[in-house]
C-alpha cells in the first residue's frame, strides 16, 4: 500500500470521495476545489481515508468482539453504556498500524513546513461514511480534537477518533435509523487550527432553522473557540440576513441583530498543553456584538455562494483568525431538518388560559407540551428519567439523545439556536426552551408545568398542566379571491413562522408592540436620560443600551430590525407600518416614561396617534421613528413597507405629519413609498375626499371606529354586550367610506380585530366593496375561505 491509499490532501477531494473519506472531510475538499473565492476560505489539510480504518480493523482483529457486544446490547444482557465503553476499549488496546502511523507524520510534517511552524497546532475530527448526508443527520456523533500538536499527539488522536464511530450516542443513533455498524466505516481530517482563540467562531445556516424560511442566513457568534456554541454552554449573538438583498452592495440586509450573554468562551489550554478550557469573559466582551454589520454581510455573502453551490440548505461552521482578520470555513454539511419538511400545512398550538410564568428562553418549535419536571445535572443520571416527563438540564450534548427521545419537552439553562439541544430537538419535533439561565434553580423534580414555544421567539414555562388547543392549517385547494387577505402582525419574533401562508401581505404591522416588548425604554427617556426619576429605570436604560454608540442608536436599530423582519417575512408583497399608537399611560410604563406623560383622564382619546407626532413634546421621538423606518427602506432595502398613520383626526394633523416626516426623509411617492391613514375616527369618513387627497389608501380600525362611532369605550366591562362592530351605524360608515374612497381611486383594507373574531363578519365587508382584510395568522384559512364564499354568492345574486 502507497502513502496514497492513506493520506489524501483536501484540495484532492470532493463530494464523489465520501466513501473514501467521509461526508465531512469530502465536503472540505469540495469547497477548496469548487467554492474558494474572495469570501470563502477553508483551511488546509488532509484526510486519513477509510483504508487506514479498514486496516486498523482487520490488524487488530475488531469484527468478532465488536458484533459480540453489539448483539449482547440487541438481546438486552449488556446496557449501551457497557456495550459502548467494551467496543472503545478495543480501539484503544489496539496499536496503529506503522504504515498509517508513517503516512499521518509524513502529511502532518509536511502541513507544518506549508505554514512555517515547527509543531502547528491542528483540529482533528472525525468524518463517518454515513454522515453529513441530507437524509441524515450525523452531527457530533463522533469526536473532534482542538489544538493537537505534533507527530506522536496526531497519530494518537486518529486512533482516538476511530475508537468514536462506536461512542454511546452513535451506537444509538445508528439503530434508530437502521443503519449497519459493520458497514460504516471512519475517516479522520487534519486540518490547520484558525486562531479563532483570541477572536471569534461559531456557526451558520442558509435558511431559518426554526421556521424553514429559505430567504434567511442565521448566524451564531460567540468569543473564542466555536465549541461552547456547538455544546451549549454559551449562549451567543444571533444575527438574520435577507438573503435576496445581498446581490446589491450598496445595502446592509440585516434583519436580526441579538447579543447573548456569552459569559464565557473556549480557548486554547494553558500552559502550552494540548486541548482547550473554559475562561470567563470580560464585561466588555460579554456587552460588545461579537460581528460588525460588515462583517455579518460578509459570511452571510459566503454561506450564499456554498448554498449555491451544493444547491441545498446548508449547516456550517466558521472561525475568524486573530493574526490575519480573515474568516474560514471549518465545516459544511446539508441542513437536514427544516429543508425535508413539506409544506403542506401548518400544525398550530394555541394556548385556551394562562397561569404563572416560572421562566422563559429561546423557542425552539411551535408546538405545546405538558408534564412533570425532572431535573438531569449530569448524563449520569439518565436512569432516573421516566418516559414522558419534561427534561431540564443545564445543557445537553450528544449523549443525551437517548433521554430527549423519551422526553415530552426540553428545557435547558444555556445554548443558542444552534447549540446541540436546540438542533436535536428540531429533529426530534420536540418542543424545547433554550437558555433560560435559571431553570434547573426556579423549576422543581415533579413539579407540573406547560412548555409554551407557540408565542413567537420566546418559549414560555407556566406553572400547571394548561389547556391548549393543536389545529391543522393545510395549504391544499385554498381557493383564490379577489378580496385581498392579508395579515396582522404584532411580534417580529412570530413573523417567519407564517411565512409559507399564501397571504397578500400584511396589512397592519404594530409598531407599539415591538417598543413594549422589545425595546423597553420610553423614546424621550433615551433623548434625556437626565429627565428620569426613577433610579432603577436608570439603571435599566443603561444596561440596556451599553452595547450601541449612543441611546438614541438603541431604539433606531432595534425598531429599524424588527421592523424589517416582519417586512422579510412576505417580501416583495406590501407590509403596512403603523406608527406609534400608544395612549399616554401605555407610555407612561414604559422604562422613564412616567417624566413624559401627562395624566389623562381619559387615554382613549386623549394624547395618541398623529397628535404626539408634531407635539414639541414628542416631536424628538418621532423623528427616531421616521430615522428606524427610513433605514428599513433605503438602508435595509424593504421598499415594501408602507407607512400607516393612526387616529389622525383632521386636515391640519395630516397636513403637519406629512410635512414632519417629508423632512424626516419619507416624503410620499419618493422612492415608491405610500402612507396611509387609519379611517377609525367619524371624521375620517366624513371628510374622506379630502383625507383621499393627502394618502394612498384608508385601514379602518374597526374597534376604536365602533367605540367613536357608538360612544363606547372599549374597555369597559359593563357595556361590552353592546359593543359591536357589526352594528348598521358602524357599518354604513364603513360602506359610506368605500364607496367615497374608490370614486377617488384610493384604496380601502380593515385590519380591525372583528373578520378575525368572527369570519361572517368578512361577507358584510366583501358586500361593502372592501379591497383588502386583514386578520390573525391563526384565523387565515378560515377567513379566506369565507372570502371566496361570499365572493361567489354575491357573483351569483348579481
Amino acid at each position: 500500500m502507497t502513502k496514497r491509499t492513506f493520506i489524501r490532501p483536501f484540495r484532492e477531494i470532493g463530494l464523489d470521495d465520501i466513501a473514501l473519506v467521509g461526508g465531512k472531510n469530502a465536503s472540505l475538499g469540495e469547497m477548496i476545489q469548487h467554492v474558494t473565492q474572495a469570501d470563502v476560505h477553508v483551511p488546509e489539510g488532509f484526510a486519513l481515508t477509510t483504508d487506514a480504518y479498514w486496516l486498523f480493523w482487520r490488524n487488530n482483529n475488531l469484527a468478532l468482539p465488536v458484533e459480540e457486544q453489539l448483539r449482547y446490547l440487541t438481546e438486552g444482557h449488556i446496557t449501551l453504556q457497557e456495550a459502548g465503553s467494551q467496543i472503545r476499549g478495543l480501539f484503544f488496546q489496539g496499536k496503529m498500524p506503522e504504515e498509517v502511523t508513517a503516512a499521518v507524520r509524513e502529511a502532518y510534517g509536511a502541513l507544518c513546513d506549508q505554514a512555517g511552524e515547527k509543531k502547528l497546532q491542528v483540529a482533528i475530527r472525525s468524518s463517518a461514511t454515513a454522515e453529513d448526508l441530507p437524509e441524515a443527520s450525523f452531527a457530533g456523533q463522533q469526536e473532534s480534537f482542538l489544538n493537537v500538536r505534533g507527530g506522536k499527539a496526531v497519530v494518537d488522536c486518529c486512533q482516538r477518533c476511530f475508537a468514536s464511530l462506536f461512542t454511546n450516542r452513535a451506537i444509538s443513533y445508528r439503530n434508530l435509523h437502521g443503519i449497519d455498524h459493520m458497514k460504516v466505516a471512519l475517516s479522520v481530517g487534519v486540518q490547520m487550527m484558525v486562531r479563532s482563540d483570541k477572536a471569534c467562531s461559531g456557526v451558520m445556516f442558509s435558511l431559518d432553522t426554526e421556521t424553514g424560511f429559505p430567504e434567511a442566513i442565521l448566524i451564531n457568534a460567540t468569543w473564542g473557540l466555536g465549541e461552547g456554541i456547538v455544546s451549549g454552554t454559551v449562549d451567543p449573538d444571533e444575527y438574520m440576513v435577507f438573503k435576496p438583498f445581498l446581490s446589491d452592495s450598496s445595502l446592509v440586509p440585516i434583519i436580526l441583530k441579538r447579543s447573548g450573554q456569552k459569559k464565557e468562551k473556549v480557548v486554547y489550554a494553558a500552559s502550552g498543553a494540548i486541548g482547550t478550557e473554559r475562561v470567563a469573559t470580560s464585561r466588555q466582551e460579554q456587552a460588545d456584538f461579537v460581528l460588525t454589520n460588515a462583517e455579518i454581510i460578509s459570511l452571510s455573502q459566503a454561506a450564499k455562494r456554498i448554498e449555491a453551490h451544493y444547491t441545498v440548505p446548508m449547516d456550517m461552521e466558521w472561525a475568524k483568525d486573530f493574526r490575519s482578520g480573515q474568516f474560514y470555513i471549518v465545516q459544511a454539511r446539508p441542513e437536514t431538518v427544516q429543508s425535508k419538511k413539506k409544506a403542506t400545512g401548518l400544525w398550530t398550538y394555541q394556548l385556551k388560559e394562562k397561569g404563572p410564568v416560572l421562566t422563559r428562553g429561546l423557542s425552539i418549535g411551535d408546538a405545546v407540551a405538558t408534564g412533570k419536571v425532572c431535573i438531569l445535572k449530569n448524563i449520569s443520571e439518565a436512569d432516573n428519567f421516566p418516559k414522558g416527563a419534561v427534561l431540564v438540564a443545564p445543557q445537553t450534548d450528544p449523549d443525551w439523545l437517548p433521554v430527549m427521545r423519551k422526553a415530552s419537552a426540553l428545557i435547558t439553562e444555556h445554548g443558542g439556536r444552534t447549540s446541540h439541544a436546540a438542533i436535536v430537538s428540531r429533529e426530534l419535533g420536540l418542543p424545547a426552551v433554550i437558555g433560560t439561565g435559571n431553570a434547573c434553580q426556579v423549576l422543581q423534580n415533579g413539579q407540573e408545568v406547560t412548555v409554551s414555544c407557540a408565542e413567537g421567539g420566546e418559549g414560555m414555562i407556566y406553572e400547571g398542566i394548561l389547556a391548549f388547543e393543536k389545529s391543522r392549517q393545510s395549504f391544499d385547494e385554498i381557493p383564490p379571491t379577489v378580496t385581498k387577505v392579508m395579515l396582522n402582525m404584532a411580534n417580529p419574533d412570530a413573523a417567519l413562522r407564517w411565512w409559507r401562508l399564501p397571504a397578500d401581505g400584511i396589512g397592519l404591522a404594530r409598531m407599539e408592540f415591538i417598543i413594549s416588548n422589545h425595546i423597553k425604554i420610553h423614546p424621550m427617556a433615551l433623548l434625556h436620560p437626565d429627565r428620569i426619576l426613577n433610579t432603577g429605570d436608570l439603571n435599566a436604560v443603561e444596561e440596556l443600551t451599553r452595547s450601541y454608540d449612543s441611546k438614541a442608536a438603541y431604539f433606531v436599530e432595534k425598531l429599524a430590525l424588527d421592523i424589517a423582519l416582519i417586512a422579510a417575512s412576505q417580501y416583495p408583497k406590501p407590509v403596512i407600518v403603523r406608527l406609534s399608537d400608544f395612549k399616554t399611560n401605555e407610555y407612561a410604563d414604559l422604562l422613564g416614561g412616567a417624566a413624559f406623560e401627562p395624566r389623562e383622564s381619559n387615554p382613549m382619546i386623549g394624547w395618541r396617534g398623529a397628535s404626539r407626532y408634531y407635539d414639541k413634546d414628542y416631536r424628538e421621538a418621532f423623528s427616531l421613528e421616521c430615522k428606524a423606518l427610513k433605514r428599513v427602506r433605503d438602508t435595509i432595502g424593504f421598499k415594501n413597507v408602507v407607512i400607516m398613520v393612526p387616529f389622525c383626526r383632521t386636515m391640519k394633523e395630516a397636513d403637519r405629519v406629512l410635512d414632519i416626516m417629508a423632512q424626516e426623509g419619507l416624503k410620499r411617492g419618493q422612492a415608491g413609498l405610500e402612507i396611509y391613514v387609519m379611517a377609525e375616527i367619524p371624521s375620517n369618513i366624513i371628510l374622506a375626499e379630502e383625507f383621499a387627497e393627502r394618502f394612498d389608501g384608508f385601514s379602518i380600525g374597526s374597534n376604536d371606529l365602533t367605540q367613536l362611532t357608538l360612544g363606547i369605550d372599549r374597555d369597559s366591562d359593563k357595556l361590552s354586550p353592546m359593543f359591536d362592530a357589526a352594528d348598521p351605524a358602524v357599518l354604513t360608515l364603513i360602506r359610506d367610506l368605500i364607496t367615497r374612497a374608490h370614486k377617488r381611486g384610493t384604496k380601502v383594507g380593515l385590519c380591525g380585530q372583528a373578520p378575525s373574531d368572527d369570519p361572517d363578519y368578512a361577507k358584510l365587508l366583501i358586500e361593502a366593496g372592501i379591497d383588502t382584510i386583514s386578520v390573525t395568522p391563526d384565523s387565515f384559512l378560515s377567513v379566506k375561505n369565507k372570502v371566496f364564499t361570499a365572493e361567489r354568492e354575491i357573483r351569483q345574486t348579481s
